[in-house]
């Protein structure tokens, strides 16, 4: 070819790759960085790769998942120090107070987001801040139930628990009674991640309490707040956990010290038959337990209030300071709408990022064939959020360390162990203006 011929296609192909970044494809030279809070090589953040997979043949906006699980927050705060945050981070919806306190969220227009309105309303309060504004899209929801040992519950001869009283019992012969027949007592009733990591024991007694009729905090005002934790229905539902800990004696060993990781593992082994958990990891257990096994049922009402659990879920955050603002937001559209919906929902499968859809335009019965979905889709009805202060990660903790110490200590008072979470409580409300 002469040189001047070569000359003239090097530089009509540099034009057509130009015209190309440029035509409006939404294609730049740095992929979209996407954070997810999912062990890597896990079916989760394959899933979540599938998702900007299909968003990058949606839009042409190219993107790198990156899924870490251990020390989520703390890595996200190294890379803030470093003023190199990531374009997005799908997280729990709990923790949107101390992101936004810290600046690292851009605010949220709900109304010029393309499908917002679709979206379910209580899932857009847990995108909303401590202020009354939205600093994330409502991405995932969830409500806990009971996933129980059909097979052992059917060796005992009971029925499915329907209050705290049958709960009790049905802990109690899982216990003593030889569930799975192998004559040896190594069994447990219930199954807890107790420990403090994370704000774990708030967060699996946080269901009961809601289920009693209590609370953590009372609204008392527009932003503003009270201790709710020494009122009678929170104390009597951490009472009633104190019970199986130490009177019962019906929760698997070394709870007071486990997370969810090894929580799910106590529950697969056949260490224990009763778990107060989300979906996530229902089609998880069906795979390594056995479908026919395995029911889901309700949270029983507690004998002083009820219906109601914890709810919560993830949020699409996109983090302030990125480069491609337009990226971040067509991202959280596709996440939220019925394609990017449906992948995350990934029908029955192990690898759920979205447990119960929070579009209106997706039916989960069409999705999923599995009717124990449904349990925690109904109960999703009574959830109860994160109550919206400013922070409420240092609450939970403050919790979390209390409620886990009566457990630990079978000599504590609980009513005086919350009356002292109490004082604490209110100083970090005044702390954070919010009392």
């Amino acid at each position: 070819m002469p040189r001047s011929v070569l000359r003239t296609a090097i530089a009509m192909t540099l034009v057509a790759t130009l015209a190309g970044c440029g035509s409006g494809q939404g294609t730049t030279a740095e992929p979209l960085e996407i954070w997810i809070r999912q062990a890597p090589d896990s079916a989760s953040a394959k899933t979540a790769k599938r998702l900007a997979d299909a968003f990058t043949k949606a839009s042409g906006v190219p993107t790198k998942v990156v899924a870490l699980f251990d020390d989520f927050e703390t890595k996200l705060q190294q890379q803030a120090a470093q003023k190199n945050l990531p374009d997005i981070v799908i997280n729990d919806t709990a923790q949107i107070g101390t992101m936004q306190q810290q600046g690292w969220l851009r605010e949220v227009d709900k109304n010029a987001l393309a499908g917002g309105a679709k979206l379910a309303d209580l899932a857009w309060k847990a995108a909303q801040a401590g202020n009354g504004k939205y600093y994330g899209v409502p991405f995932s929801a969830q409500a806990f139930a009971l996933i129980v040992r059909k097979d052992w519950r059917e060796k005992v001869g009971l029925k499915p628990p329907q209050t705290w009283d049958e709960l009790a019992k049905l802990a109690k012969a899982f216990t003593d009674d030889d569930p799975d027949g192998n004559g040896q007592d190594d069994t447990a009733g219930l199954v807890a991640p107790a420990g403090t990591k994370r704000g774990y024991a708030s967060w699996y007694a946080s269901s009961l309490i809601y289920a009693n009729g209590g609370d953590f905090l009372t609204a008392t005002g527009p932003g503003k707040f009270a201790p709710a934790v020494s009122d009678p229905k929170t104390v009597e539902a951490v009472k009633w956990l104190q019970d199986q800990f130490c009177t019962a004696k019906t929760v698997n060993p070394g709870a007071v010290s486990n997370d969810t990781t090894v929580t799910h593992e106590v529950f697969e082994k056949g260490q224990g038959g009763i778990y107060l958990v989300g979906p996530y990891v229902l089609a998880r257990f069906v795979k390594s337990i056995g479908t026919e096994k395995l029911e889901v049922v309700p949270v029983p009402k507690g004998p002083s209030g009820g219906p109601g659990t914890l709810g919560e879920g993830e949020n699409v955050y996109m983090m302030a300071g990125s480069d491609n603002e337009d990226g971040q937001k067509r991202f959280a559209e596709f996440s939220v709408s019925p394609e990017g919906q449906r992948i995350g929902m990934n029908k029955d499968a192990d690898g759920v990022i979205v447990r119960l859809p929070v579009n209106s335009e997706v039916d989960m019965a069409a999705e999923r064939q599995d009717p124990r979905w449904k349990v925690f889709q109904d109960a999703y009805r009574d959830a109860v959020y994160s109550p919206p202060v400013p922070n409420w990660t240092p609450i939970r903790q403050t919790s979390a360390d209390a409620i886990n110490a009566v457990w630990a200590d079978c000599s504590a008072d609980v009513k005086a162990a919350m009356d002292t979470l109490s004082g604490k409580i209110a100083q970090e409300l005044q702390a954070q203006k919010a009392s």
